[in-house]
Parts: structure tokens; sequence; C-alpha cells
């Protein structure tokens, strides 16, 4: 393959630049139609807003102290944010004046609860007001700030209203004043990881590199000895040896961030460290992070990931246990896990295309990550197993709500992630129907893509610009596209010359009417674990294009793990399921252990009867959909594949 050395800056486009449809179009519009408005009703119903509402009195602690000295109540400024901008990005596909209404309603708020520093959190100023920069490690005062600074981006972006956005950068200003090395500063950071990807949203929309350099002091002080967290709680009066998880791994802690080899911790935590650290290296072109972060990513996906680019196997720490370690039914895999996942590799495209960032992308996104939200757009996953015995269902809410507004801004804002464009590129990242927007040169160009992708390979993009216009135009084929085939304005294109890091790159100065044809084939094919998996011995995965597949008691009954998949399973029938919106099912031909002629005993000296018989398999991220019951993922390998 191709290599190409990018030095240029890629950016995504802005969500109002692109429309979205099919699969993702149906998403956002049950995002419009449910879920944005739900978000809201049920931060209401938690007691949100009575706990920023200054003319009411303090709720105090509705949920209590645990373990770790904390509250999952002191995340609610968190949950507030990530709604703001799920609602944000909702308002770009559909307008709701009466929604905008209440946001503006609780932006109103948040200004009145603001201290005259600048200081802004709900918890500190109303519940523990003297804890204040206390317990960075553990509180999360960043981590909620951010999700604050994220949500007050896109809602000033969506409505042109500054006054959250301004709110928060005054909250901004404060923390430059409070973090550092100088007399009286602290050289801190947050415990969870999350300030720092907002701080360059900041930086991107104020123009202010004041907001770049605050972020990057955060990711170059982390890990740094004497360490902070420690310092910080023998200040405190307490035993920097005594906390809940006893390791500063669990925050990504234990080593500056350039010497860390191993992805450990908190899934969650470690996704937002690695994506902000993806921006601050893009940003400040800091090869020393780039090289760090290539060194945790080649650790993460050939080591530590399902095959749905679900992370963390482990609840006990919300995150990752040790190489291979990758249990099926006790998959935590957290949907927030995966949209980190999904944030993290779109920010190492920042400096560049490359299809190894990019597959995972799509992977993450389609299965982890969408997985966590119904096609109601009501309920929803917080862990995501890849095998379950009937008992693991969808959600309406959480005392940890964090997942529901994360997967829903990630896929409200999905053709961010779609497009991305430098000063003479543009990088064509993930497939669907849509239109981009774009301006190269000073010259507007538009970038009209038509498919059924993921249902169907045929790509076509139609160009239209303002005038003729050169730039790069770089399309990814995947490394499980075999035999993809491309055309510009009807002659075939030899991918072999013109491939650059898993991208067909073609240069050439566009006009209006110009179109590609890319044909990804999306042929069924199994996928082998490492042998060193252990609880995938034997098994098999199913795959179809960027899909992850699985069988469901719904379609099969009961008795999952009888099914052995056999033979060639290139030939699967497929059919389109209309109550799962035309999603494609793949009914493959299997055999079956009998189960109902074993009799009473539970062990015998030879094996179970079988049948033949046909099973069905559906779009891992579209189970617990329809009637509740038995999921798998991995089932048991005949001769296939072998």
């Amino acid at each position: 393959m191709n290599k190409l050395r990018q030095d240029r800056q890629f950016r995504p486009l802005p969500v109002p630049s692109v429309e979205v449809h099919g699969l993702f179009g149906d998403r956002q519009d049950a995002i419009c139609e449910s879920t944005a408005e739900v978000l809201l009703d049920r931060c209401v119903e938690a007691g949100m807003l009575r706990a920023i509402d200054v003319e009411q009195p303090s709720p105090g602690i509705v949920i209590p102290l645990q373990a770790w000295s904390g509250s999952t109540q002191m995340f609610w400024d968190s949950d507030l944010g990530k709604s703001i901008e799920t609602i944000a990005y909702s308002l770009y596909r559909r307008p709701n004046p009466r929604l905008e209404a209440r946001v503006d309603a609780i932006v109103d708020m948040y200004e009145k609860l603001q201290d005259e520093d600048g200081y802004l959190n709900a918890w500190f100023q109303r519940v523990q007001p003297g804890r204040r920069w206390t317990n960075l490690r553990d509180h999360h005062e960043l981590y909620c700030a951010g999700h604050l600074i994220e949500g007050a981006v896109a809602y000033y972006q969506a409505t042109g209203k500054r006054k959250l956005l301004d709110v928060m950068a005054r909250f901004a200003d404060y923390m430059i004043e409070v973090f550092g090395h100088g007399e009286g500063q602290l050289p801190g950071y947050c415990g969870h990881e999350e300030i720092e990807l907002a701080l360059v949203k900041l930086a991107r929309v104020t123009g202010e590199k004041k907001y770049l350099d605050l972020a990057k002091f955060f990711i170059d002080e982390r890990g740094r000895e004497p360490h902070f967290f420690t310092e910080e709680a023998i200040r405190d009066g307490r035993d920097p040896k005594q906390f809940i998880q006893k390791t500063y791994e669990y925050g990504q802690a234990h080593l500056p961030v350039r010497e860390q080899k191993k992805v450990v911790g908190h899934a969650v935590r470690a996704m937002y460290l690695y994506s902000g650290m993806a921006d601050i290296a893009t940003e400040y072109n800091d090869d020393s992070l780039t090289t760090a972060l290539e060194t945790l990513w080649d650790d993460l996906t050939t080591k530590q990931m399902y095959v749905t680019g679900g992370i963390g196997p482990a609840a006990s720490n919300e995150g990752f246990t040790d190489h291979y370690d990758l249990p099926n039914e006790s998959a935590y895999a957290e949907t927030c896990a995966s949209v980190g996942l999904v944030f993290w590799a779109s920010r190492m495209l920042g400096r560049g295309p490359n299809r190894r960032y990019a597959d995972i992308m799509e992977q993450a996104l389609y299965n982890g990550a969408m997985a966590g939200l119904s096609l109601d757009g009501k309920t929803f996953f917080y862990e995501n197993p890849l095998e379950s015995a009937g008992k693991h269902h969808r959600w309406i809410w959480h005392h940890c709500p964090c997942c529901p507004p994360n997967i829903s801004r990630l896929l409200a804002s999905i053709g961010s992630y779609m497009y991305a464009v430098a000063d003479d590129e543009i990088a064509v990242h993930l497939y669907g129907e849509s239109k981009g927007r774009f301006e190269i040169g000073g010259k507007k160009v538009e970038l009209a893509q038509k498919t059924r992708y993921p249902w169907d390979g045929a790509i076509r993009f139609d160009v239209t610009t303002q005038d003729p216009v050169r730039f790069s135009l770089s399309l990814r084929i995947p490394e499980w596209a075999e035999g993809a085939a491309l055309k510009l304005n009807g002659e075939s294109v030899d991918l072999s010359n013109v491939t650059i890091d898993g991208y067909a790159r073609i240069e050439r100065e566009w006009r209006s009417g110009d179109r590609v044809e890319l044909d990804i084939p999306l042929k069924p094919r199994t996928l082998w674990a490492n042998p060193q998996v252990r609880q995938d011995t034997g098994r098999v995965a199913l795959m179809r294009g960027p899909l992850v597949y699985c069988a469901e008691a719904t379609d099969n009954g009961a008795g999952l793990n009888g099914i052995v998949l056999g033979g060639d399973i290139s030939n699967a029938k497929t059919a389109e399921i209309a109550e799962l919106q035309g999603a494609v099912a793949l009914d493959i031909s299997v055999a079956r252990d009998k189960a109902d002629d074993w009799g009473a005993t539970l062990y015998r000296t030879s094996p179970p009867k079988v049948n033949q018989a046909t099973a069905r398999f559906v779009p891992y991220h579209l189970w617990d959909n329809r009637t509740p019951g038995e999921m798998l993922v991995w089932v048991r390998a005949g001769e296939v594949g072998r």
C-alpha cells in the first residue's frame, strides 16, 4: 500500500454542513422525535433542574455518598451538558421552538448560578460549597465543566445564542487562573478526563489559543511526579493510599502520557484522554503525542477490543483487565466507552486519512456504540454483552445516566464524523446517504453521497462546484472490502495506483457534474478470535460489511448455543426485516443440537443428536428491539473457515 506523510490538519466538517439520510437519518429522526426531549424530561425527573435553580432551596444530597466519598449526583451538570448538546444538534435537523425555550431556561439558571469569579458547579456551590478543588481525583469538577462547555459550543453553533458559551468561557478563564505552576496555582488535572477535548472545541469556536494551552497543560501534567493526586490527598487530610481503586492506572495517571504503553483503567476515561491527546497532537503538530497514541492504539485494537468495538470487559473498574480477556456474557463494554473510541479514532484522523483508525471508528460506531440506543430513541443500554441468556434488556434511565446523552449526541452529530477537510483535500471516512458542503480555496463544493450503505455497497458521489476547483478526494477502502472497484465519470480507476493509507486519493480539478462510483462488496464473512481469547475458542463471529451479526431467540427459539455454523457462508440468503427498519438479516444453513431427546440426566457418554436447520442472524446493534430473549454473537464453528 502506498503511504503519504500527512502534516496537514484535517478537521471534521461542522454538523450543519452535512445533511444525513438513510440509516443515520432514521436514527436522527428518532432523536428529534423522542430522545432529545426524553433526555431532558428524565433529567428533570431526577431533580437536576432544582439542583441548579438558585431560586429554590438546595436539594442537598439526593443520591447518597458512596465509598469513594462522592455521589453520582456530582455528575448532574455533565448529564445536562450532554443533553443540551444533543438538543442543539437535533435543532439543525428539525427546529423545535418549545424544546429550545426549555434549554434557554436552563441556560438562564446556569448564568444565575455562576459565581463572580466564574466558577460553576451545582454540587460544589449548592451541596458542598467548602469542598471546591479539594479532590480532583474523584469528584469530577473539570469533567462536568467539560461537558457543559461542549453543550455550550454546540448550542451556540445551532442557535447563535452566546449566553451559555460566554458563561463557560468565563469559567475556562477562571481555570486558567487556578491551574498552573505559578504561586498559589494548582499543578493538577481531573481524575476523569473530558475537559481536555472540550477546551479544544472552545478554542476552535472562539479562536482563543489560551484554551488550547490549558488543555495541553492538563495533558502534559498527567502522571508526573511528584504526583498531584498524592499531594492533593495529603493537603486534604486524606490517606493517599486509601481510595476505591487504589491505583492511579484507573484514571491513566500512573505515568506521564507520553510514557504510557498499555491501555489501562477506566475505559471511558482512557478514551477521553486519548481523544484530547490526539486533538492537541493535531493542533500543535506534536509527534511525541502521536507516537504514544499509536502505541496505545495498537495495544487496544490487537489485544483488548471486542469484535463489536466494545471495550472494557470488567464491571469492577468499568474498564480494562488484561490482554485477551474478553468474556462475552459478562462483558461490561459500556456504551460510553465505544462512543469514546469513536471520538478517539475520529481525532486520530486529524493528521490525515488512515483506515487503521477509520475502520475501527466505523466498527465501534455501528456495533458497540449504536447498540446503546433503541430504534424508537426511548430506551438504552449501559452494558453491551455479546451473549445474553435473556435477562439483559434496555432500560429507561439509570442512577448514572451518562450513556443515553452520549450515544445520542454522537448520532445527532454523525455528519461531522463522516467527512473531514484540509486546505486542499476532502476525506470521506464513513459512508451513508448524505450531502456535505465544503469550502476549498475559497470556493464552495458540494458532495452528494447516494447509497443504501451499510445494507448495500454501491456508493455514488456527485460533485457540485461554484467554479472549477482543484483538490484531492480521499475515499476509505475498508480493509475487509475484498474486490472493491472505483470509477471516475464512468472510467475505471486502478485502486492499487491511487490508494494511500487505505484511502483512494483522486487529485484533479473538479467540476459540477463529476461523478465518482465506489462499489464495496458486502459479502458475509466469518471472523476467528486470536487463540489467546479463551472465551471464543472454537467459535466464530459473523460480519457483513461493517456490521457484526448476532442470533436472537425471537428468530431462532431458545438454546442458541446449540447452533453450529459450518460450510460456506458467503452464499447466505439475505432478507429485509420491516420491523427493524429494513435491516438486512442473514439466513444461514446450520446444524443444531437437539435438546428435547436428552432426557433428565445432566451428563451422558454420547453427544446430543443434531438437526439441520436455518438460523437467522441480525445486526448486533439492533438486538433487543423486538421480543426480548436470548442473544449470541460468537457461534460454535463446524468446518467453516478451516
